[in-house]
């Protein structure tokens, strides 16, 4: 019996990873809301934006994996840095 899956669909592991993936967006969207200088702000968002476009047709695990971990360990820098500008 052939299944009725397309052949596009994400297996769990996948799945999860996209899911991570997009979390990740958006709460650095939401980190950068909080950014007082306007033009910063829009510059980062710009620069965030490309970056995961043009990772958006990477498919190796191990590479996803290794850009979550930047990405969640810079998204972490930013907010410590508005933290203390805040206060």
């Amino acid at each position: 019996m052939a299944s009725k899956l397309p052949k596009s669909a994400l297996n769990l592991k996948q799945f999860l990873l996209r899911q991570e993936v997009l979390k990740l967006y958006r709460e650095i969207f939401r980190t950068l809301r909080k950014i007082p200088d306007a033009s910063t702000c829009q510059e980062l968002k710009e620069w965030a934006r490309t970056d995961f476009k043009s990772n958006k047709h990477c498919t190796d695990e191990t590479s996803i994996k290794s850009m979550l971990h930047y990405g969640k360990k810079s998204l972490k820098d930013l907010q410590r840095s508005l933290a203390l500008s805040e206060s």
